[in-house]
């Protein structure tokens, strides 16, 4: 005879125990390791930031050709002798900067310069290393999360490329007739710097939540917004690109007025060198007149997409693009101060550290578009 059913018994239960519901394949790795990845990128997001104002400082000292060769192992070590000083001191008398800008500098004058420039690649290899031990340890010890390793790779790849391009714009003002590096070669140099920044602060707003929040946020994104965003932040990015053109030739030095340029608002001699690309790249005339005109523009746009963001339903990305906007102010106040003061490098370096927190809360409110965070709702009986 069969044995009667309890009345909430659900069919097939018998006697089998109903199964934990298991995780899926997002958490299998050991646990702390998106919060240890995440404060792994971090430091490289400090180290790239410091790079990136390192690199300002030796372009505002004219240092960057003060060493003359690319030593990626040996050129850790700096000179520690008399002779060593001697050897690279000479090594550095007989490019053109020497002969045309620095002639009769001496040896505890060539020191500064070198220092600069040998920090600045010094912070470069400690950079790599940062990266290539955590890496290392991450993969190893199996904490690397499915389907981050490629990403993780791309940043390593994308520093051993930055280091290349370092010294193709350093060979740039070796060759006959250059006091400086190519000013195009520069903003490669620098856009790329960028590239990196962005990769790891999007890295780590990835990482700053778990997965499953994010799957769950990116079903309530803001798509409009998140384009908007997205072309806001390739507009930055172009304006960055702009600036490295401006002070590759030190173009901010000239045209102390403003809003007008010497008085006109269209110099006549935008055009005025052969051929004609090379105004585009040559030209202080050009080049700040195109970074001007382009950082209104930016500033429009800027507008426009921070009153859509304003709109948004979640109040952490209004309150990112709020605080895109009113850096955005500060930077354009900062960079017409700049131009009026004839570029100091003071407020050069300011202008451009307050470009990279822009770039950082652009890319933190395009984010907030993709997933955003939801609001928490209050509990019965608390006040309004």
């Amino acid at each position: 005879m069969a044995k009667q059913r309890a009345i909430f018994e659900e069919v097939g239960q018998k006697d089998k125990k109903i199964a934990a519901p298991q995780g899926g394949v997002i958490d299998r790795t050991r646990k702390g390791a998106r919060k240890a990845i995440r404060l792994w990128l971090l430091s490289l997001f400090a180290l790239v930031c410091v790079m990136i104002v390192v690199g300002g400082m030796t372009r505002l000292t004219d240092s960057g050709l003060s060493i003359t060769e690319w030593r990626p192992v040996t050129g850790a070590i700096p000179p520690y002798t008399a002779e060593m000083w001697a050897e690279e001191f000479e090594k550095y008398r007989q490019i053109d900067q020497y002969h045309l800008i620095n002639r009769g500098m001496t040896l505890d004058e060539f020191k500064i310069i070198y220092w600069w420039e040998w920090g600045h690649r010094q912070l470069g290899r400690v950079i790599g290393l940062v990266w290539g031990l955590g890496f290392l340890f991450f993969w190893l010890t199996r904490r690397i999360p499915k389907g981050w390793t490629p990403r993780l790779l791309l940043l390593g790849g994308l520093g051993g490329v930055q280091g290349a391009i370092g010294w193709w714009m350093v060979a740039s003002g070796l060759t006959e007739g250059m006091i400086a590096v190519a000013s195009y070669r520069l903003a490669v140099h620098l856009g790329l710097a960028f590239v990196i920044l962005g990769l790891i602060a999007w890295y780590a707003f990835l990482l700053n939540r778990p997965e499953a929040e994010l799957l769950a946020a990116r079903r309530a994104r803001e798509g409009k917004l998140f384009s908007m965003s997205t072309g806001l932040l390739h507009f930055a990015f172009l304006q960055i690109l702009l600036g490295a053109l401006v002070a590759g030739i030190d173009a901010g030095r000239g045209y102390t007025d403003w809003p007008l340029m010497n008085g006109v608002f269209i110099p006549p001699e935008l055009f005025a060198m052969q051929p004609l690309w090379t105004n585009f790249f040559e030209n202080p005339a050009t080049t700040q007149f195109i970074h001007r005109k382009a950082g209104y523009l930016l500033a429009v746009f800027a507008l426009i997409v921070w009153w859509r963001g304003r709109k948004s339903s979640h109040s952490a990305t209004r309150a990112a693009f709020n605080a895109m906007i009113l850096v955005m102010a500060a930077q354009i106040a900062l960079g017409i101060v700049t131009v009026l003061y004839g570029a100091p490098w003071q407020l050069g370096i300011a202008h451009q550290a307050t470009a990279v927190l822009l770039w950082v809360l652009i890319i933190r409110a395009r984010h907030l578009a993709q997933y955003p965070r939801f609001d928490r709702l209050r509990p019965q009986g608390a006040k309004a």
